[in-house]
């Protein structure tokens, strides 16, 4: 083709120009012959877009695609398709290959599509779809393939080739290569000087094809590329659209669209195309057809509406695509700030507008991924960013953001303090005696070191060092001289140190003996409060060391009360030594308090000291958690402080809460809080809550209280509406009203009624306890007052607002004249059918409550027989089961005073009647007979609407129906037969149906003869000799060599044929392996045991002296094979 053609690679990647460059784009009108306009871009994400290019038969080509995501919500997806709908993701292998990468920095997605080795059947147009939640965009290109050029042979000898296949040697030598390489030179050395593109322009499209063929044009797709750009194609007119659908359409999340047409011919039938399926008509696709308009109507358009649509008119089609816009999702719930403990975990909820909505987490502006340290969660519209251990790292704003809408709330994280369960006590040792220096901290996870003198200690096999969950021991085995010095213990990662100090007691031996009066020496610069007083805090370990003095060593007495402490060992013990007395209590316990006193005495005198030990702890829990009120999203709490304060003063209280059935806790204050009430915010309304305090002291925190009874936090409800007096009597008021407009979480547990007298103040209560109904009549008001009104909606919450009428309302009966309210089926004569059940609710209205009177043609009601129960608003009469004397006129009398109203209602009560009397024949005739009869003395209570006549020979005494609802009492019954006698019956009928007997007629009726007689035809025998004839023939069989089988087949002919068996046309004598049988005309050959030499064609004939006839069929023995015997 004369047109330029680009240079092919081995591998070549086509590129968009920049987005901010315009590509070169013909008009929209104009199109190549068979294409489809494009639709236009819906917004622009491509930075950039695949070029068309011209690829080399056997080389690579690659497209690439970049897309902006820095607007999106989600990552976009990329779709690759070729001509309208082939979507070349699924042909993803060998020849076609993708790849998708990302740079975070701008934030572009980049996409790849690699044509591996192209082929013919690669050229054509493509188009390249990006679409995200709500935007979309597309771009098409067209791939043209050429042949690649051959490179001239330059060693003629390898056009050679030789004819045989023995070896390079044999044969003839073949110049066939050469030949056909010069005649190929010698066809393109002649040229046609012809300017093709001017026949083109001229001619018709339809010739397009064969011009290109007869000028060796074989690209005939650039050929129209170049000749589209050469001259404007005029757009085709269709012939059965007058207007045709918009390039594409975009519709709201939810709603519906219209699309519509205009054709031609307003009887044209069309078809609706989706994604090329086509569409049926439901409530969710509904078609209309107005004249010439045909309108297809999408409603509540989801997101799998997002499709290509067709109108198809017998050939022609119109395109479009519908794009579905979803609305901005919006916060409904804020995130809250959080303030937590380095190490606890935190949790930000955001509830969102729609449940499938995507978020986006950021922190001080920068997003957030899901790694290790951060976790996103969904459920519903709910959404959770979890940290699962925070630190101080995490402190900052956290955001999140929708596309339509955003929320921000701070976190703060507090270091968290280690606390001092049990402190390190000096130690005060001899010689080869073993050193346990032992502390506890709140941590279990806390690491530390210890020191001697500001120097680290190593561990060696006399100097071991231990860490078992909270607590941290140094053992030192043997003391030595050189071990006296102060022992720190430092926690990994807190100021904070524990001290004590090792003694070294060296013993000296006095060989002067002297005498000294004894004496005890207190250290009051320890743990003394005082001189007399030691605080020990509980679960700690006491060693009070006293230093004595004397000679000879005085003997030392501890004592609690009366009771001698002993030297033996227990928690509560004292070890003595020369010149020292330790009194040690392991694990300090309240009932260790007290004051202990200390004697020493030797030969010389006698000395004594008292000692307070006074244990402080934690405090209790707190008692009596209750709530004391609520709101709509906040709750009073109220308690009372603990028992026993720890004997250190209670500095405050922390409160948690959570919600029922949860078991995580929520710290509500990190600050202690000093008041016994405290009231709790940001609640959710209708949610159980549980609370619980601890107190805190000097000491620490207490366990925590009992759980509170579960509360909910619930606003009141709105008042009462629409509240009306219904009725009024002396001395009471009938009241109504509508629930209240807003009732919230809390429900309605009832309504309170009040009262007052108008221009008074006082309210009184009319109910004790609340009233669930939406009515209520007060009693015992004072009649003649004007009295007001008013009502409350009671729930946990408390009372709403009342409901208070305008108008007061006088206290006295009011007089309405007597009226009976008769229903419409009463009105006419009431029909019931002996033994059905009458129940008759009569209503009727009056004030004061009126007198009803029951009359029964004119005479009092018998109770006895009919019940009747009456209420102040209707009368019900009721028969249990009804009998014909219960019928009759019924007077209803309703009276007040001299005011009355009356109504009469008839009710019959009907049965079956009894049978006809009187059944006589009245005269026969020829082939009639006249019947008359008189009616049943019992008609059933009504009118008899006819009679039902039948009739009976006397032979056979049969019954049947001859007439049906004859309404006189008598008939003619017809079509009777010759020679019989008959007798007849008759049923009454009426609106209950017919009477269950009959009346019989007395006489019968008899059909003479008339004397005619009947000529037989004499009796000729039938000829029932037949030649054999086969009625069921003989069928081709297949049997299994080794089991036995049988053929079988039918035959009729008179007299009784002779049968003959052939095999192969031989006739099958006696031989034993044959059964021959013969049963009815049935006739089977058993063959016993077949083998392959059975098999052929079988022949069976039957002969008599009429004829003969004859059957056969194939006999296929067969062997079973090892794999049919496998898969037995």
């Amino acid at each position: 083709m004369p047109e330029p053609k680009k240079p092919g690679a081995k591998d070549k990647k086509v590129e968009a120009p920049p987005a901010d460059k315009p590509s070169e784009e013909l008009p929209e009108d104009e199109l190549v012959p068979g294409e489809e306009p494009q639709m236009s871009q819906i917004s622009g994400l491509f930075v950039e877009k695949p070029q068309s290019v011209t690829a080399v038969k056997g080389k690579n080509v690659t497209f690439v695609a970049k897309v902006d995501s820095s607007q999106m919500l989600r990552k976009p997806t990329m779709k690759w398709l070729k001509g309208k709908w082939m979507d070349l993701g699924s042909k993803a292998g060998k020849h076609l290959q993708f790849k998708e990468t990302y740079d975070r920095n701008t934030k572009i997605y980049s996409y790849e599509m690699t044509i591996v080795k192209v082929v013919d059947g690669d050229a054509g147009g493509y188009r390249c779809e990006v679409t995200s939640k709500d935007k979309c965009d597309s771009c098409t290109f067209d791939i043209s393939v050429e042949a690649a050029e051959e490179t001239q042979q330059t060693n003629i000898l390898e056009a050679f080739k030789r004819s045989g296949d023995a070896g390079e040697d044999a044969g003839e030598l073949d110049f066939s290569g050469l030949l056909k390489k010069r005649e190929r030179k010698q066809k393109e050395e002649p040229e046609i000087d012809v300017d093709v593109w001017e026949i083109l322009k001229n001619a018709k499209p339809c010739d397009y094809e064969k011009i290109a063929f007869q000028y060796g044009i074989t690209d005939l797709r650039g050929m129209l590329k170049r000749l589209k750009k050469m001259r404007k194609v005029e757009p085709k007119k269709s012939d059965a659209f007058l207007k045709k659908l918009d390039p594409a359409y975009s519709v709201e999340k939810g709603k519906k669209i219209q699309l519509n047409v205009e054709l031609s011919d307003p009887n044209a039938q069309v078809r609706w195309l989706r994604n090329g399926q086509e569409i049926k008509p439901s409530a969710k696709y509904i078609f209309e057809s107005v004249g010439g308009i045909r309108k297809l109507t999408i409603n509540k358009c989801t997101l799998a509406d997002d499709a290509a649509y067709e109108c198809v008119v017998g050939e022609e089609k119109s395109f479009t695509e519908v794009f579905i816009q979803e609305p901005p999702v919006t916060i409904t719930k804020m995130l809250d700030d959080i303030h937590v403990v380095v190490g606890e975990k935190v949790e930000f909820e955001v509830e969102v507008s729609d449940e499938g909505a995507n978020v986006k987490w950021m922190k001080d502006g920068v997003e957030l991924s899901r790694d290790g340290k951060y976790r996103f969660k969904k459920d519903g519209t709910k959404h959770w960013l979890i940290i699962n251990e925070a630190t101080t790292e995490d402190i900052g704003t956290y955001y999140v953001y929708t596309s339509g809408g955003e929320s921000k709330a701070e976190l703060e994280v507090e270091e968290k303090e280690l606390q001092v369960l049990q402190s390190i006590a000096d130690l005060t040792l001899k010689a080869a005696e073993q050193a346990v220096f032992k502390c506890e901290v709140s941590d279990e996870k806390v690491t530390g070191k210890w020191f001697k003198d500001g120097v680290e200690v190593t561990p060696s096999n006399r100097i071991k060092m231990t860490h078992m969950g909270r607590t941290h021991k140094l053992v030192i085995d043997d003391v030595k001289p050189e071990d006296a010095g102060d022992y720190t213990f430092v926690p990994d990662g807190y100021a904070l140190s524990l001290s004590a100090k090792l003694n070294f007691l060296e013993i000296k031996i006095d060989y002067v003996p002297r005498q000294e009066p004894p004496k005890i020496h207190l250290d009051t610069t320890g743990s003394f409060v005082n001189k007399n007083t030691i605080i020990v805090v509980a679960g700690n370990k006491l060693r009070f060391d006293v230093d004595i003095t004397g000679e000879p060593p005085p003997t030392v007495c501890w004592k609690k009360g009366d009771m001698e402490l002993s030297e033996a060992e227990g928690r509560v013990r004292v070890e003595t030594r020369k010149n020292l007395s330790c009194f040690i209590i392991e694990g300090a316990e309240r009932s260790d308090e007290g004051l202990y006193h200390i004697t020493v005495t030797n030969p010389a005198g006698e000395d004594k000291a008292d000692v307070m030990v006074k244990i402080v702890d934690v405090p209790d829990p707190p008692e009596n958690v209750k709530c004391t009120g609520v709101g709509e999203d906040s709750a009073s709490i109220q308690w009372d402080p603990p028992k026993f304060d720890g004997g250190v003063p209670v500095k405050g209280y922390l409160m948690e809460r959570k919600k029922k059935g949860s078991s995580r806790w929520t710290r509500l204050n990190f600050d202690i809080y000093e008041s016994t009430t405290y009231d709790a915010k940001k609640m959710i309304e209708g949610v159980l809550y549980e609370m619980r305090v601890f107190a805190v002291n000097g000491i620490g925190m207490s366990q925590p209280s009992a759980s509170s009874k579960p509360f909910m936090p619930i606003a009141p409800t709105s008042e009462p509406t629409r509240l009306t007096v219904e009725d009024v009597t002396d001395g009471t008021c009938a009241l109504k009203w509508l629930p209240p407009e807003r009732i919230g979480a809390g429900g309605i547990d009832g309504y309170i009624i009040e009262y007052c007298v108008e221009g008074a103040s006082e309210w009184v209560q009319a109910n004790e306890t609340p009233v669930e109904k939406n009515s209520y009549r007060v009693r015992g008001l004072p009649v003649g007052e004007k009295m007001l009104f008013r009502v409350r909606a009671v729930n946990i919450a408390g009372r709403s607002p009342p409901a208070v009428m305008a108008q007061a309302v006088t206290i006295r009966e009011i007089v309405e004249r007597p009226k009976i309210r008769l229903p419409r089926q009463l009105r006419t004569k009431y029909i019931k059918r002996v033994g059905e059940k009458v129940n008759l609710v009569i209503p009727f209205q009056g004030k004061p409550r009126p007198v009803v009177t029951w009359l029964k043609d004119g005479a009092p009601l018998d109770t006895k027989l009919v019940n009747v129960r009456t209420s102040d608003v209707d009368t019900i009469l009721f028969i249990r089961q009804a009998a014909k004397e219960h019928s009759g006129q019924y007077t209803l009398s309703v009276q007040i005073e001299n005011m009355e109203d009356k109504v009469t209602l008839e009710i019959q009560i009907v049965d079956k009647p009894g049978p006809p009397i009187a059944v006589t024949v009245t005269d026969v005739w020829g082939f009639n007979a006249a019947l008359e009869w008189k009616p049943p003395k019992d008609n059933g209570n009504c009118e008899i609407t006819g009679y039902t006549i039948q009739k009976a020979d006397l032979k056979t005494k049969e019954w049947f129906t001859v007439l049906e609802h004859n309404r006189r009492p008598s008939c003619t019954v017809s079509d009777l037969v010759m020679g019989n006698e008959y007798t007849f019956r008759v049923f009454s009928e009426n609106i209950c149906g017919m009477s269950d007997d009959a009346g019989i007629s007395k006489n019968t009726a008899v059909i003479a003869k008339t004397g005619l007689k009947q000529k037989q035809q004499p009796y000729k025998e039938k000829d029932m000799c037949s030649s054999p004839k086969f009625i069921t023939p003989l069928i081709d069989r297949s049997v299994i060599a080794g089991y036995s089988a049988a053929i079988s087949c039918a035959v009729r002919g008179h007299p009784k044929p002779k049968i003959i068996w052939m095999k192969n046309k031989m006739i099958i004598g006696e031989d034993p392996k044959y059964l021959m049988q013969n049963n009815q005309g049935v006739l089977t050959l058993n063959i016993r045991k077949p083998s392959l030499f059975d098999g052929g064609k079988y022949t069976c004939k039957a002969i008599n002296d009429l004829g003969e006839d004859e059957v056969e069929c194939k006999l296929v023995v067969r062997v079973i094979t090892e794999k049919e015997e496998a898969k037995k």
